[in-house]
């Protein structure tokens, strides 16, 4: 069993930023992934993408740095959010590597209400908890 089917949400979305034809070649270890031309967001803001995701219960995916902005998106109000970071003009093997690391760490940890920035050789974490805190 994998990681995302011990959540409600056993689903992720692939961000825009992936071809069609890359994001069918990355193995998601029996997860359900809908891409954002899947579902027609091509063109929507990235508001819209969040919503869209947090409404389906679903984990945003995505190259996307805006999305790891805290105050925008928040992470206690989604079903999980996962940046990937990659270095300028990545290869496709690289990301491939990137996603199998966010895939791996799903198996040991829960992603739900929390931001994932996924890095070669770790994953930052930040979770609800740590936007409450700041509040105070």
């Amino acid at each position: 069993m994998s990681g995302l089917s011990r959540l409600p949400q056993d689903e992720v979305r692939a961000g825009r930023e992936l071809r069609d034809a890359d994001a069918t070649d990355i193995p998601v270890h029996g997860h359900d992934v809908m891409t954002v031309r899947d579902q027609q967001l091509q063109g929507c803001t990235d508001l819209r993408r969040y919503e869209v995701c947090r409404s389906e219960q679903r984990c945003l995916v995505t190259l996307a740095l805006d999305f790891s902005d805290v105050l925008r998106f928040p992470p206690q109000q989604a079903h999980g959010i996962v940046v990937i970071r990659v270095p300028h003009n990545p290869t496709l093997p690289l990301l491939e590597q990137l996603i199998r690391q966010f895939l791996n760490a799903l198996e040991t940890m829960s992603v739900d209400k929390r931001l994932w920035i996924v890095e070669a050789g770790r994953i930052r974490v930040h979770q609800a908890e740590d936007v409450e805190a700041e509040k105070e």
